[in-house]
């Protein structure tokens, strides 16, 4: 089978291109299921039951998360009552939502775990500690897929290679671009640092590249706004043995 992991989408300009371009690449591509990071899919960040709805409508099975999942309270009952969007395992166990859940594709049952990282992230339990406790609990999944949202690709590239032969796939999410490290590790578990982002090509991760050089320059706070103009859908296709879980091939795409 094809899994697509899509990268962080961001805002109502990544929300829209989206919509547009998703459903003809999955038929082109033969994708059989579809994860995308939705934690920045809000107008002015973080993500809404509007959002989220959105992506599901568009054509994705399941929504990950990260940083700025609780930065607007109107997601928390939805974080709570729904089994097919996530945010990391790691977060305070009393905090809403769920960090790992399982979709029923009939064939197989495939479980995706969302994990922060702990360099340079905060209020995060140490997530290879927390992946180690997860694991047992997804034993009847032949497919095991983990988006791990953090800064550092060091470690990235140290969870992919901890977690090799355990999971089907391991995607790095957060930073918003895309890596060029799209590959099968030695034990058969596919892997990419970055899958970058979906919204405007031209931005810097999203925002309107004069103002986020404007506050770099002069280190005054300014109002990010979203970029305009053209856009990508940034992501990678797994080509997964669904009887065994392993993954056979993995290919980065961008889609303008």
């Amino acid at each position: 089978m094809n899994i697509l992991a899509i990268g962080d989408v961001v805002g109502q300009e990544g929300c829209e291109f989206l919509r547009r371009s998703l459903p003809a690449f999955k038929k082109l591509k033969g994708i059989d299921f579809t994860v995308a990071n939705g934690e920045n899919s809000a107008a002015g960040n973080g993500i809404t039951p509007f959002s989220a709805e959105h992506l599901f409508s568009s054509g994705v099975d399941v929504i990950t998360t990260g940083n700025h999942v609780y930065k607007r309270r109107e997601i928390y009952e939805f974080l709570d009552s729904r089994g097919d969007i996530v945010r990391p395992a790691n977060y305070h166990g009393g905090n809403p939502g769920r960090g790992y859940t399982v979709f029923d594709k009939g064939s197989v049952q495939i479980g995706i775990v969302n994990l922060s990282g702990n360099a340079f992230m905060d209020f995060a339990d140490n997530a290879f500690s927390c992946v180690d406790g997860i694991l047992p609990e997804l034993s009847a999944c032949k497919i095991i897929l983990v988006d791990f949202h953090a800064e550092a690709t060091a470690e990235k590239r140290a969870m992919g290679f901890y977690l090799d032969g355990k999971v089907t796939a391991l995607f790095g999410t957060h930073t918003h671009v895309q890596t060029s490290d799209a590959q099968v590790l030695p034990k058969s578990t596919g892997y990419i640092t970055d899958l970058g982002m979906t919204g405007p090509a031209d931005s810097v991760l999203g925002i309107d590249y004069d103002i986020a050089a404007g506050r770099l320059k002069t280190g005054m706070p300014v109002r990010f706004m979203p970029a305009k103009g053209r856009c990508f859908m940034c992501g990678c296709i797994f080509e997964v043995d669904e009887k065994t879980g392993r993954t056979l091939s993995a290919e980065a795409v961008c889609v303008e």
